[in-house]
């Protein structure tokens, strides 16, 4: 893995991402319930994938950049026969970002599926549109609507 953050050992980092994914995966196996770093792989992924750099922990509003972009990533682990079910986690709209991703990684293995990139404009469209209190309070979209925004495939 060759993920442009600024890491004192990038092999260590990998080394250690390799031990939470399999540690996640025996704790979701043994419980039914997912340990809670799915954020942070679909971050450290979308980062080797795409080139990104990803900011600081808590950087307002994007979580990665790749030169002046800035770009907003959520995470999903689903099943690979049932991947569009559930809802894309929160998105911020209120401040500077220029595209969001949507990183569906594999429930059992946490290993990519595929990812999405829908840019600003078609999110904050899709996030107003009227019919949705999910979608209007909590900034919220069901997964499967991704492909309504335009989205292309990354991964």
């Amino acid at each position: 893995m060759n993920v442009p953050i600024s890491s004192p050992d990038p092999d260590r980092l990998s080394k250690l991402l390799a031990d939470i994914k399999a540690l996640a995966c025996k704790y979701y196996k043994a419980t039914g319930k997912p340990l809670g770093v799915t954020g942070e792989v679909a971050e450290l992924v979308a980062a080797e994938k795409l080139g990104l750099t990803l900011a600081v922990a808590r950087t307002p509003f994007y979580d990665a950049t790749r030169g002046a972009e800035r770009f907003q990533i959520k995470g999903r682990a689903v099943s690979r026969a049932d991947r569009y079910r559930g809802r894309v986690p929160s998105i911020k709209c209120d401040g500077e970002f220029d595209a969001v991703l949507l990183v569906l990684l594999d429930r059992e293995t946490l290993e990519p599926i595929e990812m999405w990139e829908a840019p600003r404009e078609g999110v904050i469209r899709r996030l107003t549109e009227p019919r949705s209190r999910a979608r209007n309070e909590r900034n919220s979209m069901a997964a499967a609507a991704t492909h309504v925004i335009n989205c292309y495939s990354a991964v």
